[in-house]
């Protein structure tokens, strides 16, 4: 026969839900498609059996596509081809990544590079879970050291009642939109959008949606089990021996230095410390070097990791409950329609406010539909906001993804469109950055749109933990 198939499938929230592999991108390590109702996704993994010299950080790369075809649709505008991936496709491919990222081991690096194309969209099942799905799936079935088990679900709340995996009708009528990504025992990523619901039912709903994923996960272990190929035996990198080395002879200096308060200080003397021990370790390959990097990023995190474990100190002398100095300006422009300036130790956003008529709103065009939105909210980081030289770039996925986060926690408290029919474009400047930039828009979007005479319901603040 032509086709060595594997299926499996359940029924999960009142549809079916079907995993395959066997019959498409067959050259790839390991495809899976995974079909709910009429929606079909393709996730694919491949990766480099070829170690790069050199290299110190996890090269893995996620891209989720939507064609327009899925759904029945030509692009909108005059190329009637897909061209560069939406910011909803960006965010979407974070949202793959944040769950599998963690769950590679630490000594592997080799180049890995996952794609999730939607074939097709009925606007029921969405397509966002059924990825994060088939990814768990493929990378399970795959020859990669990926060897645990996760699965996803969206969660909605329409008239007080919890709905999973909702369309996209129920979610424009629902007060939550939250996704969960988590292991039989675990969580590992929760995002969400809420309009104002209370802490007890958002910790009912993340409770819930662990229990809603066990299902899945355990269609994706029997369909491993007949499905998997044998686990590649990868170049571990052995950075014990020089991490050995490096802790007896720099623990105290490295423990010495993160007493420094001062970011800017403190970063200067662990280069200098970092030349010395690299001068008496006499290491010139690039692969040595590659380990003899890993080795000393260990050390310093030891360090930093054991201060706060046994003495509750963070390296600038918090406490873990202490809040940096926080400073709020606004009217910090002179000729913008509103501006803020906030500053919480050395993270700081100025975030200007444009009102513009319904004319000026976003046309948002992607598979689920067109849509005019009213709201707009971007994020920038230049490089000189953490004191670094680097090329000015387009928004990449960090800056659409925390410019959405903000965006999420501000809408709620706009004013609907009949009182206040303005189109308003909020951007944050990150001017400075040690800590949650992103949180430090939310803050500054609050008070930019209140220079700005904009009727939000009540202020919103933001923070990391």
């Amino acid at each position: 026969k032509m086709f060595n198939i594997v299926k499996k499938s359940i029924e999960w929230n009142g549809k079916n839900i079907e995993l395959e592999t066997g019959k498409i991108a067959r050259q790839a390590n390991a495809s899976v498609v995974v079909r709910m109702g009429k929606s079909v996704v393709l996730c694919t993994v491949t990766f480099s059996k070829k170690l790069k010299e050199g290299i110190d950080f996890f090269p893995l790369s996620v891209n989720y596509l939507e064609k327009y075809y899925a759904a029945g649709r030509f692009p909108g505008g005059f190329i009637k081809r897909e061209g560069k991936p939406s910011d909803r496709e960006a965010l979407i491919s974070r949202l793959i990544d944040r769950p599998i990222r963690p769950l590679f081991p630490a000594n592997f690096l080799h180049e890995v590079s996952v794609i999730c194309k939607v074939l097709s969209y009925d606007g029921d099942s969405p397509p966002d879970i059924l990825a994060i799905i088939g990814t768990a799936a493929a990378l399970k079935i795959s020859e990669l050291p990926f060897d645990s088990l996760l699965a996803a679900t969206k969660v909605g709340l329409v008239d007080g009642e919890f709905v999973f995996n909702p369309s996209i009708a129920e979610l424009e009528k629902s007060e939550l939109d939250l996704v969960i990504a988590g292991t039989t025992d675990s969580v590992l990523m929760i995002e969400s959008s809420a309009k104002e619901i209370d802490e007890e039912k958002l910790v009912s709903a993340i409770e819930l949606a662990h229990k809603n994923i066990q299902p899945v996960i355990k269609l994706i272990d029997e369909f491993t089990a007949d499905s998997k190929k044998d686990k590649y035996d990868y170049n571990k990198l052995d950075i014990e021996t020089i991490f050995g080395k490096l802790k007896k002879e720099l623990h105290k200096d490295v423990k010495s230095i993160y007493e420094i308060v001062d970011k800017g200080e403190r970063k200067e003397k662990l280069d200098v410390l970092y030349k010395k021990a690299l001068d008496n370790h006499s290491t010139k390959d690039d692969f040595e070097l590659n380990v003899f990097d890993l080795a000393y990023k260990k050390l310093k995190k030891e360090v930093v990791r054991g201060k706060i474990l046994d003495n509750n100190i963070r390296i600038d002398g918090r406490s873990l409950e202490e809040i940096r100095k926080i400073n709020c300006e606004i009217g910090f422009l002179p000729q913008t329609h509103g501006s803020s300036l906030f500053t919480r130790g050395e993270t700081q956003s100025l975030s200007i406010v444009t009102l513009g008529s319904l004319q000026d709103s976003q046309l948002r065009d992607d598979i689920t539909g067109t849509s005019n939105e009213r709201f707009m909210l971007h994020y920038n980081f230049p490089p000189y906001s953490v004191g670094e030289v680097g090329m000015l770039r387009p928004p990449g996925r960090r800056e659409i993804g925390h410019g959405k986060l903000a965006l999420k926690a501000v809408t709620p408290v706009l004013p609907k469109d009949e009182k206040f029919p303005y189109t308003v474009r909020v951007v944050s400047e990150i001017t400075e950055s040690n800590g949650s930039s992103s949180m430090a828009t939310v803050c500054a979007a609050t008070l930019a749109l209140m220079d700005a005479g904009v009727p939000i319901k009540t202020p919103v603040a933001g923070i990391a933990m």
